[in-house]
């Protein structure tokens, strides 16, 4: 192959490249955006391609199935809300810096849509084993992480031996999927409101029990 025929050839194959990334963020886009709006149950390839403008047989083309393509959509923005998660956080202090930092994070994940749909596929979850499994994989990185903030204020505190970490880690995961699933159910976000309250209280009562947390 001459040299002049290769450039083109390796042009060729870069532009294909590009378009094949292109086309799949346009993808995940339609079906991040159609499953928030329309809900798991009347999300199809179909109606992600009418969403974005593009053939079905695309869907099954890149990911193989539509509920592939919607793990796939969590993913990518779950990968963004637990980098943003990990930034904020880092800078708190204990319990009463991170209260107030979680009500906000919490609304982030309400106005992004992550929290929709995650909630939309836990629910579906629940009749899919095979979802039901892949979700609980997907929630172990932030069982970890949570496990690894509650570690980090108690490291050098003498309650460290009185709390189980991993435990208190997967209570607190727990009530906020709970609490999500609750809030898309009837659309009443008030009890979250609620909780980061009376959570904000109690860290500020707690604080002095877990000064020697602060770093």
């Amino acid at each position: 192959m001459r040299a002049s025929s290769l450039e083109a050839y390796l042009e060729r194959m870069l532009k294909s490249v590009a378009q094949g990334a292109e086309t799949r963020e346009r993808i995940l886009d339609a079906a991040f955006a159609t499953v928030r709006r329309e809900g798991y149950a009347r999300t199809s390839a179909r109606s992600i391609a009418r969403a974005g403008g593009f053939n079905q047989a695309l869907v099954f083309y890149h990911f193989g199935s539509v509920n592939d393509l919607l793990l796939a959509a969590l993913d990518r923005v779950s990968a963004q809300r637990m980098e943003r998660y990990r930034e904020l956080l880092a800078t708190a202090k204990g319990p009463a810096d991170l209260i107030p930092m979680l009500q906000p994070l919490y609304l982030e994940d309400v106005e992004s849509g992550h929290s929709t749909v995650l909630a939309e596929l836990f629910a579906a979850s629940s009749g899919n084993e095979g979802l039901r499994k892949e979700m609980l994989r997907r929630m172990q990185p932030w069982l970890d992480f949570t496990e690894s903030v509650i570690r980090g204020f108690l490291e050098v505190s003498p309650l460290a031996s009185l709390i189980d970490a991993r435990a208190a880690a997967s209570a607190l995961l727990a009530m906020y999927v709970g609490i999500d699933l609750l809030a898309h159910l009837d659309g009443d976000r008030s009890r979250a409101s609620a909780i980061f309250d009376a959570g904000e209280r109690t860290a500020a009562l707690l604080q002095p029990l877990l000064s020697s947390t602060t770093r």
